[in-house]
């Protein structure tokens, strides 16, 4: 496996994963069975209020090929097919929707030692054309993200990144919006043996003039639960627990309390995945 900067979507990923990943505020249930001839099936279900969503994934893996089938709660057939490893360090994704006859979509990744790079265009008449590099190692790396929508000649994204890091710590700064927004994020890793870590995340919109921060840590109880917590200076805060209680079957649940608003009832939200 190449050790580089990685893509353009790693920029600050570390923080992110720790202020945002398995918060939610929906019940999720998730099961994963295998057949005898390896194919995947996960079955997941989330209730969303009184709105319940379901889908049914199939994965099927051939040598470097894998392909993976969903449906939806609404008859939509997703379909992707990746191609790891044709060529040293490329990876090439196809993915469409049915019945959407516009969904096609061609992407190709190619991670080098000092580049990432990623881009992907639309099937049809009038293409989206996206496109993501990144350049440096795996210390420092500097990229850009760009979206081209050729029906109208315009540029729908262009964001620009930068990121750095270190033995415990990561930093990264991104341009998102076509420059109207800035994003600072911090990770720190405090102490690995009990996965403790903080991090934080600073944004500011310079056509509303407002500022967003949000700041949070985690902490392993033991090698199978871990601990996460955050507030934002909106006043809201979170907590979570989660708990593997067999290999790679996860039981989270998570919390959500409005401390400007403290009559109001806390968001509850539960997540349960079971693989064998």
């Amino acid at each position: 496996m190449v050790k580089g900067p990685g893509f353009y979507s790693d920029i600050g990923k570390r923080a992110r994963d720790l202020l945002y990943k398995d918060y939610q505020g929906d019940h999720k249930f998730t099961i994963t069975t295998y057949t005898s001839a390896g194919v995947a099936i996960t079955s997941s279900g989330t209730k969303k209020g009184e709105l319940f969503l379901a889908d049914v994934n199939t994965q099927l893996k051939n040598k470097n090929i894998t392909t993976d089938l969903k449906v939806d709660t609404n008859s939509k057939v997703f379909t992707t097919i990746t191609i790891d490893e044709p060529a040293p360090g490329l990876k090439t994704i196809f993915s469409f929707v049915v019945p959407d006859q516009r969904s096609g979509k061609v992407e190709l990744q190619y991670s080098h030692e000092y580049a990432g790079i990623s881009t992907s265009i639309g099937l049809n008449a009038n293409p989206i054309v996206n496109f993501s590099g990144v350049a440096g190692n795996n210390k420092l790396a500097l990229g850009t993200d760009l979206s081209f929508d050729t029906a109208t000649g315009n540029f729908t994204k262009c964001n620009a990144g930068l990121s750095f890091t270190n033995s415990d710590l990561i930093a990264a700064l991104t341009l998102n919006d076509k420059g109207d927004s800035l994003t600072a994020s911090y990770y720190h890793s405090v102490k690995p043996l009990t996965n403790t870590a903080v991090g934080a995340e600073l944004s500011h919109s310079f056509s509303s003039n407002e500022n967003s921060l949000t700041i949070g840590t985690q902490h392993s109880l033991d090698p199978f639960t871990t601990v996460k917590a955050r507030v934002n200076n909106y006043g809201k805060a979170s907590a979570l627990i989660q708990h593997e209680w067999r290999p790679k079957s996860l039981f989270t649940i998570s919390g959500e309390v409005d401390t400007r608003a403290i009559e109001k009832s806390a968001k509850i939200g539960l997540a349960i995945a079971l693989k064998p």
